[in-house]
């Protein structure tokens, strides 16, 4: 069991870096199988190699995050059912597993800011919430298929600053995105949540 919850440093899988560490805060973005085309993510990953080795990272994360607010795919999490399953996943084992500082439910995809505690790792944690709302998902569609894309992005945080501007970026992304007017106005948010 240790073994299976052992943090690994930083690591690479297809695209993307990884940060795992238990206690170390992290910003992850988790999105649906079908809101990223694959070719356009190949199309980023040319343009990139253009850049400076140095801005290719920050500018990649932007530029996804964008492409994920524009919405490709299917937006299944604007049904207010599967946003709820979804957002009772993310609080299910908040203060157990992790420590839950801030989330929001996008139409296509998922924002969380979050610390592993007790020796979960994000990996693990990622299992749980998506395998748990993809059967749950499923289920209210009446349907079996695919719901989460396989790989995530992740950036952990490196001070009080980083903090706040992530937890602002993640809360203020609905408003960003013409969801509704103010961060609390979107119901399946922190920013929502933590006003009730």
């Amino acid at each position: 069991m240790e073994n299976e919850n052992r943090s690994r440093g930083w690591y690479w899988r297809n695209y993307f870096p990884h940060y795992d560490g238990v206690e170390v805060t992290q910003m992850v973005t988790f999105h649906q199988a079908d809101s990223l085309p694959i070719k356009l993510v190949e199309r980023l990953e040319s343009e990139l190699e253009l850049l400076e080795k140095d801005m290719r990272e920050s500018e990649r994360r932007k530029r996804l995050e964008d492409f994920l607010d524009i919405g490709f795919g299917t937006p299944l999490f604007k049904n207010p059912l599967i946003a709820k399953v979804i957002q009772g996943a993310l609080l299910h084992f908040n203060e157990k597993r992790y420590r839950l500082h801030a989330w929001v439910v996008m139409p296509n995809h998922v924002h969380t800011l979050f610390t592993p505690m007790n020796s979960y790792t994000i990996d693990k944690i990622l299992h749980s919430w998506k395998s748990y709302t993809s059967h749950e998902t499923n289920k209210i569609l009446q349907r079996n298929g695919k719901i989460w894309f396989p790989e995530s992005f992740d950036r952990f945080i490196r001070n009080e600053e980083h903090f706040e501007r992530v937890r602002s970026y993640i809360e203020y992304n609905p408003v960003k995105a013409k969801l509704c007017a103010n961060p609390a106005d979107w119901p399946w948010s922190s920013a929502s949540y933590l006003m009730k």
